[in-house]
C-alpha cells in the first residue's frame, strides 16, 4: 500500500538533486489519420463478426431438441392427467403444477406462505438485560438456552441440505416440491432466527455454532441425522428399484418423524417453559413461531410418507416397518439422552424423568402418524400446554405481545 507520507519525501529528495535542463523536444504532431478505406475495412469486419455471431445463434436454435429434460416429452403430445402425478418415480413433466392430485400439498404451501415471519420482528430487549443480570437467571437455565441455540442452529441447516441436496430431486410431484421451496425457506428463517438469538445476547458464537462437534448429546443428535442424508444427496443415487423406494422412505421417516418430530420437542418444551416463566420471553417468542412452522413441516412429512405407502405398498414390508420402528426408537433414546444432558437437575417445572415420559407420548403419536404399533403404552402427555402452542390454536400468547396466529395479509382461516 502507497504510504503518501514517504511518497513525499521521496519526491523532496528527488528535488534537491541538481538535474540537466531537459532538451528541448519538437511540438507534437497529430497522429495521422486511417485512410478511410481502412476505416471501411474495420467497419466491415466488426459487421460480419456480428452477422456471424448471429448465425450462429440461429444455427444453435435450428439443433435445439425441445424435449424436457430427462422427461423426453415429444411435441404435441397429450396433456397432463391428474392420474400422470405420483409421489416418486412420476414421468410425467415437473413444470405442470397444474391439475393438481394431492390437494393437501398445495393447501400446506398456501398455509406455510400466509405464516411468514422474520426474527427481527421479535424485540430481545429484555432478553439482553436478564441476559447480561448476574442474577437473572440460574446456571441450569443458561444452560438450557445454550444448548438448546447449539443444537438448533446445526439441525435446521442439516434439514435444509437434506430438503434441497436430497429430496427437491427425488421427489416427483410439482406440488409437493412447491411446498418443499416454502419449507427450505423457512429453515432459512429458523437458522437466521437462532442466529439473531446468538447475535442479540452477546453470546460466543464460535461455542454456539460448534457445539454439535463439541458437545456428545448434540454431536449424536446431528451426527444420526446426516447419516440418512449421505447416500441420497450423492449425484448418481437414483429411484425406480425396491432398494432404492426404500432409501428416500427411511430417509424421510428419519427427516420427519425423527428430525423434526422428535429432536426438537425437548428443546422446544424447555425454552417455551422458560417463556411461560417470563424469562427469555423473545428467545422463547421465537421458538414458538418456529414450532408452529416445524409442526406444518412434520405434518407434510407424514403426508408424503403415508401417500407413497399407498401407491408403492410393496415397499411397506413387514422388514421395513420393524426398520422404521427402531429408527424412531433410536430419535427417542438419543433425545432423552440429550434431555439428560441439558437438565441434570429439576428446573422450569420439569426434570429428565417428565421429560422421558413426554418423548414417551411424542414417540407413540410419530408411530402411529404412520402406521406403526405404539412402544410405550399408556405413556401420558405432561405438558399439555405445549399441545395448545403446536395445534395453533388461536389465543393470546403468554408473552403477551401479539396473539400467536401471526400471519400474513390474514389469509389463513384457523376455523
Amino acid at each position: 500500500m502507497i504510504d503518501w507520507d514517504d511518497f513525499h519525501e521521496d519526491d523532496s529528495a528527488v528535488a534537491e538533486q541538481p538535474q540537466p535542463a531537459p532538451a528541448p523536444q519538437p511540438a507534437a504532431q497529430p497522429a495521422p489519420e486511417a485512410p478511410a478505406a481502412e476505416v471501411r475495412d474495420s467497419a466491415g469486419a466488426y459487421q460480419a463478426a456480428e452477422q456471424d455471431r448471429l448465425t450462429r445463434a440461429r444455427a444453435s436454435l435450428d439443433e435445439l431438441d425441445v424435449a424436457a429434460g430427462l422427461e423426453e416429452l415429444e411435441m404435441g403430445a397429450a396433456r397432463i392427467e391428474v392420474d400422470d402425478k405420483q409421489m416418486i418415480n412420476a414421468r410425467a413433466d415437473l413444470n405442470q403444477l397444474v391439475p393438481f392430485k394431492y390437494e393437501w400439498a398445495w393447501q400446506k404451501y398456501l398455509d406455510g406462505s400466509a405464516n411468514h415471519w422474520m426474527p427481527q420482528e421479535v424485540n430481545m430487549n429484555a432478553d439482553i438485560a436478564l441476559w447480561k443480570s448476574a442474577d437473572g437467571l440460574t446456571d441450569d437455565e443458561r444452560r438450557i438456552v445454550e444448548r438448546s441455540l447449539g443444537y438448533f442452529s446445526t439441525a435446521d441447516s442439516l434439514v435444509a441440505n437434506n430438503l434441497v441436496l436430497a429430496l427437491y430431486r427425488l421427489i416427483t410431484n410439482p406440488e409437493c416440491r412447491q411446498y418443499l421451496l416454502r419449507q427450505a425457506f423457512e429453515e432459512a428463517i429458523h437458522t437466521h432466527a437462532y442466529q439473531y438469538c446468538v447475535e442479540s445476547l452477546a453470546m460466543d458464537e464460535g461455542e454456539v455454532f460448534n457445539m454439535y462437534r463439541e458437545i456428545p448429546s448434540v454431536a449424536a443428535k446431528s451426527a444420526w441425522s446426516l447419516k440418512h442424508t449421505q447416500s441420497l444427496a450423492r449425484p448418481d443415487f437414483h429411484t425406480g428399484t425396491p432398494e432404492t423406494d426404500q432409501e428416500l422412505l427411511r430417509n424421510l421417516v428419519a427427516f420427519y418423524c425423527v428430525t423434526e418430530g422428535i429432536f426438537f420437542y425437548c428443546g422446544f418444551s424447555q425454552i417455551l417453559s422458560m417463556g411461560r416463566r417470563n424469562k427469555m420471553t423473545g428467545v422463547a417468542e421465537q421458538f414458538q413461531y418456529i414450532l408452529r412452522d416445524e409442526s406444518m413441516h412434520l405434518n407434510f412429512g407424514v403426508d408424503m410418507i403415508n401417500q407413497i405407502k399407498i401407491e408403492n405398498p410393496h415397499l411397506w414390508t413387514p422388514e421395513f416397518q420393524d426398520e422404521c420402528t427402531q429408527m424412531i426408537l433410536e430419535g427417542t433414546e438419543l433425545e432423552i439422552a440429550y434431555a439428560r444432558d441439558s437438565m441434570p437437575r429439576g428446573v422450569l417445572g420439569m426434570n429428565a424423568a417428565i421429560m422421558e415420559e413426554y418423548l414417551h407420548f411424542i414417540c407413540n403419536r410419530r408411530l402411529a402418524q404412520i402406521g406403526l404399533k405404539e412402544q410405550f403404552p399408556g405413556a401420558q402427555n405432561p405438558f399439555p400446554w405445549m399441545s395448545e402452542i403446536i395445534d395453533l390454536r388461536k389465543e393470546k400468547n403468554f408473552f403477551e405481545t401479539r396473539v400467536t396466529e401471526y400471519q400474513v395479509g390474514g389469509a389463513l382461516s384457523w376455523d
